[in-house]
């Protein structure tokens, strides 16, 4: 399928295009930028007059729910919630049910989002079978099968050792390892500690469970040398140590998720139960040390942490929510959001949903990893566009994910896209 994307205002925080031009594909690709291809007649033309042409989204934390989670999403809806968003690539933990432990379960995943048509699936395998912290999977086959990474999802590993291993073994192989900072002794609270939790009534969890975690991940990469990317950093402490990690040299990555950079603990309300998340909302301080850390690259990617959660299990006593929320669908705009109120550059803050978690995924992306995030001539045309002006509310039924509980929820965002397509071919649009 040959399409033209015509008029719009087309930005690429990798190369530095910020331009009015017209894009041409054909064949899946990204064939010429701002020119006239010879014999270039297309099937399709989309005028993106007063919108944003981007990348699509690169998505480092979404559950999927499938399989063994259907009741809360299924990979049809949740796939559907992507590309709704602009997310054209989707990277999943494991703590599916089956967990993604085996080569064979990993394969039926990926073969069955293939048929969706729809984004791109990452799955990641799980670091230690059934996410039990005892024994380690069998890394190279779930890499030959699709695995573009390993972790133990929000389980916390109780052996110092076994997480020894695992990254010996990763660094032998050139495996990166997805970890959550998070002690399993301290971090079984339900709310941040502090004066509003114990007002509340409600469990806290200390920042110590994340910077006693840290420490101790940094200790073994210095020793082994492996390359782990730190999943939904959330405290201003666990800030400072990632950016002196940096400082010294180790290989480690990391994120944050919507919520964290979005909300504190305020948000909790009175018990609100779409405030009830994992990591928990943080003081406010935290969560500028956040902002500013994503602005100036220490924290890398800024992620959903999509994690649909049905009615029944939300609709309870805070402390006895399941924690999670929906926010694929709200990623981009969230982004654009922190860009107006911290003043950060559009283009800047774009690259911390395209290119730069992109680039956390580097070579597991394999033939994709010069294209996926980027707008490049013989690139694969994963795009969006993006109608900046068009602000919408976020409610129930303006959200395609089966999952309907966020704590965006009454809030107004800016911008909204209009279409996505992946490899090409449309695969959402606007009506």
């Amino acid at each position: 399928m040959k399409v033209l994307i015509q008029n719009g205002r087309v930005i690429d925080p990798a190369t530095g295009l910020d331009r009015v031009c017209n894009l041409a594909l054909a064949a899946g690709r990204i064939i010429a930028i701002d020119r006239e291809p010879k014999d270039f007649t297309p099937s399709r033309v989309i005028d993106a007059s007063g919108c944003i042409v981007m990348p699509g989204l690169v998505d480092l934390a979404a559950r999927l729910r499938e399989p063994g989670h259907e009741h809360e999403g299924m990979l049809e809806s949740e796939m559907g919630a992507a590309v709704a968003g602009g997310v054209t690539s989707v990277v999943c933990p494991p703590d599916t049910d089956p967990v993604l432990d085996e080569p064979g379960l990993v394969e039926m995943l990926k073969f069955r989002a293939e048929k969706l048509h729809l984004a791109r699936l990452f799955p990641l395998g799980a670091l230690t079978r059934g996410l039990q912290g005892e024994v380690l999977t069998e890394m190279a086959e779930l890499t030959e099968s699709g695995c573009v990474g390993f972790s133990q999802a929000d389980v916390a590993i109780a052996s110092t050792q076994v997480l020894q291993r695992a990254l010996q073994y990763a660094a032998t192989f050139g495996h990166t390892v997805w970890l959550r900072p998070q002690d399993m002794h301290l971090g079984g609270g339900v709310a941040a500690s502090g004066a509003l939790a114990t007002r509340l009534g409600l469990s806290g969890i200390p920042v110590a469970a994340e910077t006693i975690a840290l420490h101790t991940i940094f200790e073994l990469l210095k020793s082994t040398g492996a390359r782990v990317h730190l999943c939904r950093i959330s405290s201003a402490a666990g800030v400072e140590l990632v950016r002196q990690a940096k400082a010294d040299g180790l290989n480690v990555t990391c994120d944050v998720s919507i919520n964290s950079l979005t909300f504190t603990e305020v948000d909790i309300g009175y018990f609100d139960s779409r405030a009830r998340l994992l990591p928990p909302l943080r003081q406010q301080r935290d969560r500028d040390a956040l902002r500013a850390a994503l602005a100036d690259g220490t924290v890398d990617a800024l992620v959903s942490d999509h994690t649909p959660v049905d009615e029944d299990a939300k609709v309870l006593p805070f402390a006895e929510a399941e924690p999670g929320a929906t926010g694929m669908e709200l990623l981009l705009s969230a982004a654009i959001k922190w860009s107006e109120e911290a003043g950060v550059a559009l283009p800047r803050a774009l690259a911390t949903v395209t290119s730069d978690p992109a680039r956390v995924l580097g070579a597991s992306l394999g033939t994709l990893q010069a294209s996926v995030g980027r707008i490049v001539e013989g690139g694969v045309a994963d795009l969006c566009v993006v109608d900046p002006k068009a602000a919408w509310v976020v409610t129930p039924e303006a959200l395609r994910s089966q999952g309907k509980h966020t704590p965006f929820s009454g809030y107004e965002l800016p911008a909204r896209v209009q279409y996505t397509l992946v490899g090409g071919q449309v695969a959402f649009e606007r009506g």
